[in-house]
């Protein structure tokens, strides 16, 4: 079977309708046990507390906390979901761009992953 434009374009679309779906329901669930679990208590916005770890040190943390069905990192589960969509949707247009052969886009797609990996990793927000 071949990959057309058309299927390519139908699959990128399904990646982001189904991910943003993805992020609501896993959101919800987060957030919806992370009031369970603190219902009563009070938070002090007072003192604000940097924590300066590296990204591969946070996501751990959250799947740690994901598997002990912690709602704070169920949310922040959604909101890695939130982030990787658009990078699939981002990868699906490469894969697409190399099977059209067009080099200028293949060129523009590669230079925009690597800004985006570049900033993820190093921690550069702007």
């Amino acid at each position: 079977m071949q990959l057309t434009d058309r299927m390519m374009q139908k699959i990128v679309g399904n990646v982001l309708r189904y991910g943003v779906r993805t992020v609501l329901s896993v959101g919800i669930l987060g957030g919806v046990i992370f009031l369970i679990e603190h219902a009563n208590e009070t938070v002090d916005y007072s003192n604000f507390v940097e924590k300066d770890q590296h990204i591969f040190t946070v996501v751990d943390q959250i799947f740690i906390g994901v598997g002990d069905l912690d709602g704070r990192s169920i949310i922040y589960l959604a909101i890695l979901i939130l982030f990787f969509t658009p990078l699939l949707r981002l990868l699906l247009s490469l894969i697409s761009f190399i099977l059209e052969k067009d080099s200028l886009y293949i060129a523009i797609t590669i230079l925009v992953l690597l800004i985006i990996c570049l900033s993820v990793y190093s921690g550069f927000a702007h």
